[in-house]
């Protein structure tokens, strides 16, 4: 296990050069990690459901240099319709959260993986509580007008930072949903060089066992070693870590209801770029569907590494090396 003992270490700063200044925030999940859905539930469901703690933390950045207002849009925010999980009957009320100004994200409650503490860190910008509502159900709500500097300005980003909280307050039902940082109201219009990060990621998996997910963490300077947790995989196939210098390792998975954990080392060529956590489903027998799944990873210091929805550096390729030896006279 991992040590949570930070020591005098702190937390590392995100290296500045290496966010995506020319990328585009598209939906979050975006279409390189292909995951249909976040996922939170009401706080009366049962954990085997496929939700810890039903709570879901999302930050949103925003480059320094941008001064137009900017909006924080939820897909399908209701709980009801075509693509909320139902138990028996829907009876669930979802409360959104957006915050900014100081501590929003510089807060180590609000770096956690748990809604424990002061994870609700900053200043209240908005609040909307939803409950089985057509009027949004396979529709868009949309927070905001919002100015770039009511965010918390990082200087470890070099720019502004939002944070929304989606917490079940009453129910048993699933919310499936999406964000997107937008430019606009009512249309969905990319913001350039922002990104959106969590430090839990609590999602459904496609159906479909030929559609692998993706999730990318960062690799901050100093980090040696990393400890993966991921939470009712419901052993529905494999979960494996790609990188530059890694090809699908293997990592433990969780059946229903538990936790299984697996940690390595770090190699230098990983440092300053993305990890590839590949979900690739079982095809048969059995799989599983409508699969929830939630994972988080920790350093050596026990400190929470962000998934960015635009990955850091790019999506990893791994660098076969091909080993030549000098033949002998």
């Amino acid at each position: 296990m991992i040590s949570n003992m930070k020591g005098e270490r702190g937390y590392i700063g995100l290296l500045i050069f290496l966010l995506p200044v020319h990328a585009y925030l598209q939906p979050v999940p975006t279409p390189e990690e292909n995951i249909p859905y976040l996922v939170t539930f009401g706080p009366e469901a049962e954990t085997s459901w496929g939700d810890d703690d039903f709570s879901l933390v999302f930050f949103f950045y925003v480059p320094k240099d941008y001064d137009e207002p900017l909006y924080i849009r939820v897909f399908d925010p209701d709980i009801g319709g075509d693509h909320d999980e139902i138990n028996v009957a829907f009876n669930t009320r979802m409360k959104y959260d957006v915050y900014g100004g100081n501590g929003c994200w510089s807060d180590e409650d609000a770096r956690s993986a748990d809604p424990v503490g002061n994870y609700r860190s900053g200043n209240l910008l908005a609040s909307r509580t939803f409950g089985n509502d057509p009027t949004y159900d396979n529709d868009w709500f949309t927070f905001g007008p919002f100015s770039p500097t009511q965010g918390e300005f990082s200087q470890d980003f070099d720019g502004y930072l939002f944070k929304i909280i989606v917490e079940g307050v009453t129910g048993d039902d699933g919310n499936m949903y999406r964000f997107y940082l937008s430019s606009l109201p009512d249309d969905n219009r990319a913001i350039e060089g922002a990104n959106a990060f969590t430090y839990e990621y609590s999602f459904r998996l496609w159906n479909n066992p030929n559609n692998i997910s993706h999730i990318y963490p960062f690799v901050d300077e100093g980090t040696t070693r990393v400890l993966q947790q991921n939470f009712d995989w419901d052993d529905d196939g494999e979960i494996r870590t790609i990188s530059v210098v890694r090809n699908s390792q293997l990592n433990a998975v969780s059946g229903d209801d538990e936790w299984a954990e697996s940690q390595f080392q770090i190699q230098e060529e990983e440092i300053g770029t993305s990890l590839d956590f590949q979900f690739i489903k079982r095809k048969e027998p059995g799989m599983v569907r409508n699969n929830n799944v939630v994972i988080s990873i920790q350093n050596q210091y026990g400190e929470f590494m962000p998934f960015f929805t635009a990955p850091i550096g790019g999506i990893p390729r791994y660098r076969y090396k091909i080993a030549v030896q000098k033949k002998e006279d």
